[in-house]
């Protein structure tokens, strides 16, 4: 399964109920499972975002409507990138002319 890595920051929504936001990420888990894919990592950070999450999706469209879905509940904006494994990143060079 493909890989994403999405970069998240709480909206202001979000933060004014910040101690909600270990339910969300269950809800978000759930939600991500239903549509076939899974959490991988799931890491609060500081600086530029508040949160990154590493997760499986079946392709690249699961992945861009659970993002949306995600951005449709107003606690969070995110910035999502598909990932590729190392074995897929050295196919990927070495297939250059």
């Amino acid at each position: 399964m493909p890989t994403y890595v999405m970069l998240a920051n709480w909206t202001e929504q979000g933060a004014q109920k910040i101690k909600e936001s270990p339910r969300r990420v269950e809800d978000a888990r759930k939600l991500l499972k239903e549509m076939g894919g899974k959490f991988d990592h799931i890491y609060m950070t500081m600086g530029e975002y508040d949160m990154i999450v590493v997760y499986e999706a079946p392709d690249d469209a699961v992945a861009a409507r659970f993002t949306l879905m995600l951005e449709q509940m107003g606690s969070v904006r995110t910035r999502t990138m598909k990932a590729f494994p190392e074995a897929a990143f050295r196919a990927i060079i070495n297939s250059l002319p």
